[in-house]
């Protein structure tokens, strides 16, 4: 299915599977932006990698999982930039902004907002969408039935169904 049929549905990145680890061409963060994500983050305060790691997964619902192969080699990357500095501490590695790591952040702030913007539509996805929820299961049948029913009859029929029900639900 094309990304202009689930972007219809509101997805985020045009398609239901952006930003989870399956799906062809899913990626949560488009090029560039693990760097700015990781200068936001560190702008906040100094932090190791692990910390980096799991405020990106809370700070998308757990939608996002950071992984050590992507995060270790982005603040090496940075470091040899010059846009961060590290030390040891406490046996762990402390990444700081460095005041070019600050010019870096501050030269485009709209896609830095763009990135947190993203994240949070997924915030609290992490306590529902576990296979122990009570509702995962009922949810992936309403997804996959939605899908089917758009293919038959159009999204947009199946958009009103769904935003009906999700005001009903909203209400409740």
């Amino acid at each position: 299915m094309s990304k202009d049929f689930w972007a219809g549905f509101g997805f985020p990145g045009g398609t239901p599977w952006t930003g989870f680890a399956f799906g062809r061409g899913a990626r949560f963060f488009e090029a560039g932006e693990i760097r700015l994500a990781i200068l936001s983050l560190l702008s906040e305060g100094p932090k190791h990698g692990y910390q980096l790691m799991k405020e990106m997964s809370e700070r998308s619902g757990g939608v996002y999982k950071a992984s050590a192969g992507t995060v270790y080699p982005t603040l090496q990357q940075l470091e040899d930039e010059e846009l961060i500095s590290s030390d040891q501490q406490g046996g762990k590695r402390i990444y700081h902004l460095t005041p070019e790591g600050l010019r870096e952040l501050e030269r485009d702030p709209d896609a830095v907002r763009r990135i947190w913007e993203r994240t949070n539509q997924f915030s609290g996805w992490d306590r529902i969408m576990t296979p122990g929820h009570p509702l995962f299961p009922v949810l992936g049948q309403v997804l996959k039935a939605a899908i089917l029913a758009a293919r038959r009859a159009g999204p947009d029929r199946v958009r009103v169904i769904l935003e009906r029900t999700r005001k009903q639900l909203e209400e409740l």
